[in-house]
């Protein structure tokens, strides 16, 4: 997690709105919120990238429309964000948006915002921290299944691994070492095999044939074989990886949010046969869960981050 602060403080800070900000690759999602509880949101589709500079003027353009409609600037402001961010504040990584490789995002963040405190932090530790809320569970394991897996662990009511020291990258657990090749580069991440794509293509590897979402969620329900399959290797490889956090970590309760899954709902029951049949004797099962918040987990968890700043 970074943070820094552009704000003025004691009197001369602002008493307005604090602003949760959800970056995505495709989407941006924000929310306001007053201290009286007046909540403003917005949101925009920002298609392919034709740059950084022009990504941010979007961003800059919404950020200038909901201040107008809250009616005073931001106090606050807290950032999911899927890229991975280097302790020099530049963006390493980010393949929905190469582009943004090399920005250094501290300061295009406070340039957007001056007289805010900002903040910013993984999306899936994000989500975590909101779903841990959601739940009343202070000992939390959020995974986050959709174009890639994210994920995030809440331990005694905070995030784990904490401030400054990197995020929760459940994603790229390394589960099988001769497996798929992922993204990131690297052979056998968890992503590699249980994100959408990798389930969607490996359905269309069992079928013989291109599977879009929805053909997966017909064969679901008709109980295709290649379908079937398919869904339950990624439930398997979430449960593994599940199983190895519980046995380091020890979370109460997993749950498993992110857009596939929550169009996939019988994904949670996969998972949990598999958490049950990977327990070791003695030990119970990690109970595990669909997320309480659906798709606005990380969003949720942005305002809390500016909250508390």
């Amino acid at each position: 997690m970074r943070t820094r602060d552009g704000a003025q403080n004691g009197a001369e800070r602002s008493t307005h709105a604090a602003l949760g900000i959800d970056v995505g690759g495709t989407k941006v999602a924000l929310r306001a919120e007053s201290a009286a509880g007046h909540v403003e949101e917005a949101s925009f589709a920002w298609g392919p990238s034709l740059g950084v500079d022009r990504d941010l003027a979007r961003l800059a353009a919404c950020v200038g429309e909901l201040t107008v409609r809250t009616g005073a600037p931001f106090r606050a402001v807290g950032v999911a964000m899927p890229a991975t961010v280097g302790p020099d504040e530049r963006v390493t990584a980010w393949p929905s948006r190469p582009e943004w490789t090399g920005l250094e995002l501290g300061r295009a963040l406070r340039g957007l915002f001056p007289a805010a405190a900002v903040a910013w932090a993984d999306d899936g530790d994000l989500a975590a921290l909101a779903e841990a809320e959601a739940a009343h569970c202070d000992d939390l394991l959020y995974l986050g299944v959709g174009t890639g897996v994210g994920g995030g662990l809440v331990l005694g009511g905070r995030l784990c691994p904490g401030a400054g020291r990197g995020s929760f990258e459940l994603g790229h657990l390394v589960l099988e070492l001769d497996g798929p090749t992922c993204v990131c580069g690297r052979r056998g991440c968890l992503q590699a095999t249980a994100s959408g794509p990798a389930t969607l293509a490996r359905a269309a590897g069992l079928r013989g044939a291109p599977v879009t979402f929805d053909d997966l969620r017909a064969g679901l329900r008709e109980r295709r074989p290649w379908a079937v399959t398919a869904l339950d290797r990624t439930g398997y490889a979430l449960a593994a990886a599940a199983t190895g956090v519980a046995e380091l970590l020890h979370p109460r309760l997993a749950l498993i949010g992110g857009g596939f899954a929550a169009g996939i709902p019988e994904l949670v029951d996969r998972v949990a046969e598999h958490l049950t049949a990977l327990a070791r004797p003695g030990l119970p099962a990690l109970p595990v869960a669909p997320a309480r918040l659906g798709g606005l987990s990380s969003l949720r968890g942005a305002v809390l981050l500016a909250r508390g700043r």
